[in-house]
């Protein structure tokens, strides 16, 4: 009850209905407002506290994410070797949604090469029943994405190193766009797209092409890093002044 409530249980008189009804509400609605308050509040610093880490040290945990990403895709060889077949599995599959998998487009781990290009030009259907094919004691045990694609995201871990520690001499700006397409996007198109259209050519319209165009795990890297520094130099500047700003309200908020 409240200041100046008169307690008539006290001075003997009973309580009504009404009253007593009225009474369980006030103290019901009293102490776990003001309780639910500071735990609001709380949980509200909590987050800001959150936020205020993940602005100062975004670039460290999108490296760290990106590399271990890249890394379990060594690790599903590493364990086929090691004979956790069920394992390495697991992995496999897990990356299959993102990539192609195809062996003769892989890197190889434990064998008597690290690539294993096409010789002969095969069929499309045939390269999709390969996807499954995870190697052998004498091949080596395929990495779980392409070639182009592990360049691409060692690129990426490479380059956003680099921006994290030269961004805390100067400011970093982003890439044009016109020069990450010239450089980063149309050298993949190329090598990329134009393989794929001489399969489709080759496979549907016999006779135009004597046998497609099938690119070489150098140029797969190449072109691979290439598009990998370009996403990271459009990317994290702008990142990195969102984040900033973030970081400047919070600490002239709170002073962290």
């Amino acid at each position: 009850m409240g200041p100046g409530t008169v307690d008539k249980g006290q001075q003997g008189e009973p309580l009504t209905a009404e009253e007593i009804i009225q009474e369980a509400r006030q103290r019901i609605a009293g102490h776990p407002t003001e309780q639910h308050e500071q735990s609001r509040r709380t949980t509200l610093l909590r987050l800001n506290h959150g936020v205020f880490w993940l602005a100062t040290h975004w670039v460290g945990l999108f490296t760290f994410l990106i590399l271990l990403y890249l890394g379990g895709t060594f690790a599903a060889p590493v364990l086929m070797h090691a004979g956790a077949e069920r394992a390495a599995g697991a992995i496999y599959a897990f990356y299959r949604p993102f990539c192609h998998q195809y062996p003769f487009r892989s890197w190889f781990l434990y064998g008597d090469a690290l690539a294993h290009p096409l010789r002969e030009p095969i069929s499309i259907l045939e390269m999709n029943a390969l996807r499954r094919y995870v190697g052998s004691a004498d091949a080596g045990y395929k990495v779980a994405l392409c070639q182009r694609d592990v360049a691409i995201y060692g690129m990426m871990a490479i380059a956003g190193t680099i921006y994290g520690v030269v961004r805390r001499f100067t400011r970093v700006p982003p890439m044009p766009l016109w020069l990450y397409f010239t450089f980063g996007i149309l050298p993949m198109m190329l090598d990329g797209g134009v393989q794929w259209i001489s399969y489709a050519v080759w496979q549907f319209l016999p006779g135009v092409l004597d046998r497609p165009f099938e690119t070489i795990p150098a140029l797969r890297t190449l072109t691979g890093a290439l598009f990998g520094f370009g996403v990271i130099g459009v990317g994290y500047p702008y990142l990195g002044e969102y984040f900033d700003d973030v970081r400047s309200t919070l600490h002239e908020k709170y002073g962290w």
